[in-house]
């Protein structure tokens, strides 16, 4: 199983990230499954890929350590795809939704680590 965490710290009230987010995801085509106000359930629509290549996204807004101005948050991709590729499918999603997060204009990013 292909997995790949990173985390973040944005500029943007912990109450206005979650429906960013949201977006974000839907508009890098993934589906959303579930979400409260501190958790999001992303996956990759079949068809375009086999489906043990399809990616989901799990993203953790951290509340205990927000602030008015500065939010935290992880994201961890994943699929049923082995990685013996280091460039492998899971990993080019990953540093794609990885990118819209950090050029996104809804925000400014302050920190940003892959883990």
């Amino acid at each position: 199983m292909a997995r790949y965490t990173c985390s973040f710290i944005v500029s943007v009230p912990n109450d206005h990230l979650l429906p960013l987010l949201v977006e974000l995801l839907q508009d890098c085509q993934l589906d959303i499954q579930y979400h409260t106000g501190e958790y999001i359930i992303a996956r990759e629509v079949p068809g375009n890929v086999p489906f043990p290549k399809l990616v989901s996204v799990e993203v953790l807004i951290d509340k205990s350590k927000s602030t008015e101005t500065e939010t935290r948050m992880s994201i961890v991709m994943k699929n049923e795809e082995l990685p013996l590729q280091l460039d492998n499918y899971c990993r080019q999603m990953f540093e794609f939704i990885k990118q819209a997060i950090e050029s996104s204009r809804h925000w400014h990013l302050i920190e940003s680590l892959a883990g």
